[in-house]
């Protein structure tokens, strides 16, 4: 089916980062962050800053967020600034919203540096909501679709959206009947489910899991092809009665364009060293992140194949127009 590329092949070949004779050392990275505090992005780029520093990998590192049009200003920055030390972070949205044409550019006005990281979504509610599962949340929306307000982190047709209404659909209501409700960031859709004024929220796991240990939300499924190690009671959304609902997150990182070739490969020997660290396997544990390390080639064949496949999931969920 169109989903089925969501399924990452973990197992697979990573492609090799090129090897310099002697690249320049990295001693500091400007981490740009297209959305506010609390979201995915924010997230990743302060984790990878983290691990880099306590590894002593990287000696400074400094973040940036910078907010608004759907991450469009924060790849204007980019471009304008054109920084030698400038790393932005981004994931699946930069290609949804450039086929939406949120903003003009696409990843190839930029330099692809890395994937580093998969985040699988999952649909989350309050502890005290009376859906404890969702084939409940589904049956309430299906009678009432304008009553169950479904939270994201961003603009709608955004991957929030797009996974609500892959759930939805797979659990057999309309994909267009969903009421998604959007929030400038991961964590303003949060405070607008705990506040009530949406019945679920649908988010990747690793921007909810911290709440979800302090008691305030419960995950009814993760959006993974098997239940996650970090969280094996939980089921994935196939098991909780949602066919076929696949879809994980890649998070990466890109530069400024006619960045130095010699400061993209330094970046990428870095973020390969750094996966191999303890410090880093500890991170992705604690945020049920998986492995999608790839760089060069590798990632922007991710990249247009993503692109393909969003496409035409868009144009069966009415998001985008067939051409």
């Amino acid at each position: 089916m169109i989903v089925a590329w969501l399924i990452v092949c973990l197992a697979g070949v990573y492609p090799a980062v090129a090897r310099a004779s002697e690249p320049e050392p990295i001693t500091q990275i400007h981490f740009l962050i297209p959305g506010s505090a609390g979201g995915g992005w924010d997230l990743t780029a302060r984790a990878v800053g983290q691990v880099l520093r306590d590894t002593e990998l990287l000696p400074a590192a400094r973040f940036e967020n910078l907010a608004g049009g759907g991450g469009g200003r924060a790849i204007a920055h980019l471009i304008e600034v054109a920084r030698d030390n400038m790393l932005m972070v981004n994931s699946t949205p930069i290609v949804v919203r450039s086929l939406q044409q949120i903003f003009p550019q696409s990843f190839r006005d930029l330099t692809p540096v890395a994937s580093v990281i998969g985040d699988y979504s999952a649909m989350v509610v309050r502890t005290e909501s009376p859906y404890t599962n969702l084939a409940q949340l589904g049956a309430a929306q299906r009678a009432e679709p304008r009553a169950v307000a479904i939270a994201g982190g961003s603009v709608r047709g955004s991957t929030d959206h797009i996974v609500a209404a892959m759930m939805f659909k797979g659990l057999g209501a309309s994909a267009s009947s969903v009421k998604y409700i959007p929030y400038d960031t991961g964590g303003k859709a949060m405070v607008g489910l705990l506040s009530g004024e949406v019945a679920a929220l649908s988010s990747g796991y690793g921007e909810v899991i911290d709440l979800v240990e302090q008691g305030y939300v419960r995950i009814l499924c993760i959006a993974a092809p098997g239940r996650l190690p970090a969280a094996p009671q939980t089921p994935t959304c196939t098991e909780a009665g949602s066919a076929g609902t696949v879809f994980v997150n890649w998070r990466g990182f890109f530069a400024a364009p006619d960045v130095p070739q010699e400061r993209v490969v330094a970046w990428q020997a870095l973020l390969t060293r750094m996966q191999q660290t303890e410090q880093w396997a500890a991170t992705k544990a604690r945020y049920g992140w998986v492995d999608l390390l790839r760089t060069g080639d590798g990632f922007i064949a991710l990249l247009e194949e993503q692109e393909a496949a969003l496409r035409g999931l868009m144009i069966e969920l009415g998001m985008l127009r067939s051409p």
